[in-house]
Formats: structure tokens, sequence, C-alpha cells
């Protein structure tokens, strides 16, 4: 689907060519190392490699089973990315300087007490080069200016849906009774559950209330996942809202229903019958409701132009650097500055 623009549409046109070194992601997660138990946490640099890809490496170099290792977030193959892992390893290590995984570089190894599990990060940091950069600079600086201090709608990104929406296919598959291994089963789910919740973001853009309260709505607290309502908007609520102390939610659909009442509840419901079969599987399916933030907030975001290095024409490279909440695609908030050409990773964290 055709999803609405928060800031007007890209005022910029350029290249994030496929080359990893022009999209280089770190994540930061949420506790250090305690020195005890009976995983390795294994910190390391892939290029041209996604996250299972390395987690079967892992598995096979240390002789484990795949499900002893654990990841916090899915990273994207077409990048350089720096990321951890856990190999749960019982009364042993190994030698991880010899390990032989293209694309792959151990930095560092500690050892830890638990396995590391999906979301449980702080957030993630992108630094970004942008090329062939063309289009109107003064406005390409308000549109980030905006994004610095009001931030992008919270899309899901393509790459959730699979090559031309195949796990949206997937799912339509897996509702109809279809038996899927367990990759593809949360490949399925992942995709239906984003594909209500853009539909729900898109609405609420184009009505211009994306980064507003509606009645009813229930809210996220800044920096953590837990929210509050519904509720009956009041001058309170916007200040903070303004001040992105809270930030209005959209439905990880599931059961039982999110509690959301008046006319944030009238505009979800009306939002995911456009997706019955999605909606009526997600609930069939068991899988529990949660609830997303609607706009994603960069932190400490700074950009800078440069001259092509080649013509030494100015302004032909834009360099950007942010960091973003765990689950956020970095896509959605240059969609907003740029329409990109070539090979676009995702650059998220899918904590689902």
């Amino acid at each position: 689907m055709t999803l609405a623009f928060a800031w007007g549409g890209p005022p910029l046109t350029g290249v994030l060519k496929s080359a990893p070194e022009d999209f280089v992601v770190e994540e930061t997660l949420s506790f250090s190392a305690d020195g005890l138990g009976e995983h390795d946490l294994v910190w390391i640099e892939k290029r041209g490699a996604n996250t299972e890809w390395v987690a079967r490496g892992l598995a096979r170099f240390a002789k484990v089973p795949q499900v002893a290792v654990g990841f916090a977030g899915l990273k994207d193959r077409h990048a350089i990315t720096r990321q951890h892992f856990t190999v749960q390893l019982p009364g042993r290590s190994v030698d991880w300087s010899n390990l032989e995984l293209a694309g792959v570089q151990v930095l560092s190894v500690a050892r830890h007490s638990r396995k590391l599990k999906r979301g449980a990060l702080v957030g993630n940091g992108f630094e970004l080069v942008l090329r062939d950069v063309a289009g109107d600079r003064a406005l390409a600086d308000t549109v980030l200016d905006r994004l610095r201090t009001q931030g992008a709608p919270n899309y899901f990104g393509t790459q959730r849906f699979g090559q031309g929406g195949g796990n949206l296919t997937l799912a339509r598959r897996l509702f109809a009774g279809e038996q899927l291994d367990r990759s593809e089963r949360s490949f399925a789910l992942s995709a239906a559950r984003s594909a209500i919740f853009n539909s729900v973001l898109d609405r609420r853009v184009q009505a211009g209330i994306w980064n507003r309260l509606i009645a009813g709505d229930l809210c996220n607290l800044a920096g953590r996942r837990a929210w509050f309502g519904p509720i009956e908007v009041d001058v309170v609520l916007e200040q903070r809202c303004r001040e992105l102390d809270i930030h209005p939610t959209g439905p990880m659909w599931g059961t039982p229903p999110a509690p959301t009442a008046a006319e944030c509840a009238e505009l979800e419901r009306d939002c995911a019958q456009g997706w019955p079969d999605l909606a009526q599987g997600l609930v069939a399916a068991g899988i529990e409701s949660e609830r997303r933030p609607l706009r994603a907030l960069p932190e400490n975001l700074q950009w800078a132009w440069h001259p092509d290095p080649q013509t030494g024409d100015a302004d032909r490279v834009l360099r950007l650097r942010f960091g973003l909440p765990p689950g956020a695609y970095a896509t959605a908030l240059i969609r907003e500055l740029i329409e990109v050409g070539g090979q676009l990773p995702s650059g998220v964290d899918s904590p689902d």
C-alpha cells in the first residue's frame, strides 16, 4: 500500500548504494555482561550477512543446536552491522578468534548468565551516506529539523512484508490452515500485524493526527513499553504529547482486543475491516495484542552536506547519523527526506 507522508513528501532524490559502507548499524543492549553463567556474549561485526545466517554459523562453530544461540533483533544483510549474540556453552567456552564465517568479525567476548532475547535493546545507532543527491537543500534542512524535533510516522518498512508482499501471502496460507515451518510462521504473523498497523497509521497521517491524541487513545510512555488509557483528551495530556513525554499508539492486532474507546476504537476497527482475513486470522491464532507508538523519534539526529568526490559538485552527498528505538525502521525516517534509488536496507530491529 502507498503510505502517506507526514512532512509533505521527500524534497530530495538520491541513491543509498548497495555498498555496505553506506549503511552502518550498531545496536546498544539494555544490559552489560555480568561475567557469570553459561553463555558467551559475542559482539560481532558483519558485512553482507543476515542475522539468522550468522546465528546458524555460530551454532555450527560452537557445536550447539541453533536454539542455544540468542540475539536481540534482526539486522539487514545489505549493511555493516555490529550486534550481539549469546551462545549457551555450559561448563565450557570456545576460542572465538578461530571463527571463520564470511563477512563476520568477532570484536569481543564476555560471559553472561542469560540468553539474549528479542527486544533486549536500548536502541540502534545509524550512520548513512546518501549519494547523487538532488533537490531543494533549504527545504531538506527544514524537513530534517522537523524529523529531529518531531519525528516521523513509525511505519513498518516494506522489508517486513517480503519480496512482492510474499509474507502476506504466507499469512493468508497460514490462516487458511496450511502448516508452515517456525520461521515462515513468524514472518507471516509479523507481516499480518504490520499491515493492519500501517493502515491505521496511514489513516492518522492523512488526517494529521499521527502525532496528536484523539479520544480513546492508548498512550505510550516515552522510552518505555508501558501504556495507559483509554484517555479523554485534556490540556495536560496534550501538553505531554507535544513535549514528547507520551505518544499515541496503534494496534499490533491480536487477542484480547485492545481497550481503545471512542474515536480511536472506531478508526482502528474501520482500518482492520480492510484486512478481514488477517485480523480474524491473528485472533484465531491466539496472538496476543500489543501496542506500538505511532511516531519514531530519532536521537541526536545530525547531518552534513559534502561535495561529490568525483565531480566536486556541492551538496551531492548527505551523511546522516542518528539513533532509533528498538523496532523502528531507519527507512521510515529516510522516506520523509529523500526518494531513494538502489538497494535500500531496512536497518531495523524487530522485537516480535
